[in-house]
């Protein structure tokens, strides 16, 4: 396959951008994305041209490391899938692939693809945990939990914090990512004891980070890669306004 690829070079968060194009021809629809870039990347370095840096460490769609914009979208056209499980079989012969980072002033670009994505680890230090005596296992039937609730909570724990929820949003929103973290403890009977100061916390520390307002647009959701649903942002908007009023 030979492909124009367009992708956003920039030395640091303080330099200036822009796109630069490469004429790549060796990729295989058999490839992963990052696969691709690592190929190209090898052809720069025999080229003695600085190979684009991009971030990566699992390549199993755990991690969510690997986040880049392709195409219009994060993580790429793919459906439900990070960036490293994106097959190259998306793309056709002669194609031009745009590839920039994740456009957010809370996650600054450290260089080319990679961004600073630390503003979610503050987020979660505020109070995304459960504050409780360390000491033995409890039987697992200890504290009941009913098992919707239990489900719903284990599909907002699902959310590996990729951030393409930020970038898909216009508004550079981490609602969709600070929904799922406080749901997951909001939903079981661990997590409610410190409720109500959780959801404050994490809110006030999301918005001092420069996060913006959800734009009800419903893009953080199309574009996330675990599927995670709006209806957490609802969930979110009930416990702070409740933590409001007590």
């Amino acid at each position: 396959m030979k492909l124009t690829l367009k992708i956003w070079r920039q030395k640091n968060a303080d330099a200036k951008g822009k796109f630069v194009t490469y004429d790549f021809d060796g990729a295989s629809p058999d490839m992963s994305f990052l696969e691709m870039l690592d190929a190209m990347n090898t052809k720069l370095i025999k080229a003695r041209i600085d190979p684009v840096a991009f971030d990566h460490d699992c390549r199993e769609g755990i991690c969510g490391a690997c986040g880049m914009y392709i195409n219009g979208h994060p993580h790429g056209p793919g459906k439900a899938i990070t960036t490293c499980h994106l097959s190259m079989r998306e793309f056709k012969d002669g194609d031009t692939i745009y590839v920039e980072p994740w456009r957010a002033k809370a996650f600054p670009v450290v260089k080319d693809l990679i961004v600073d994505r630390t503003a979610f680890d503050k987020i979660q230090i505020a109070g995304g945990f459960i504050s409780t005596n360390v000491g033995s296992a409890p039987d697992s039937h200890a504290i009941p939990v009913e098992k919707r609730k239990a489900d719903e909570a284990f599909d907002s724990a699902v959310c590996i914090g990729c951030g393409a929820c930020v970038a898909a949003c216009k508004n550079a929103s981490a609602m969709l990512f600070v929904s799922a973290k406080i749901s997951q403890l909001a939903l079981l009977p661990q997590g409610r004891i410190e409720a109500t100061e959780r959801v404050q916390a994490m809110v006030n520390k999301m918005d001092e980070l420069g996060f913006g307002n959800c734009s009800n647009t419903g893009a953080c959701e199309a574009e996330c890669p675990k599927e995670i649903s709006l209806v957490n942002i609802a969930r979110l908007n009930r416990e702070f306004y409740f933590a409001k009023i007590q």
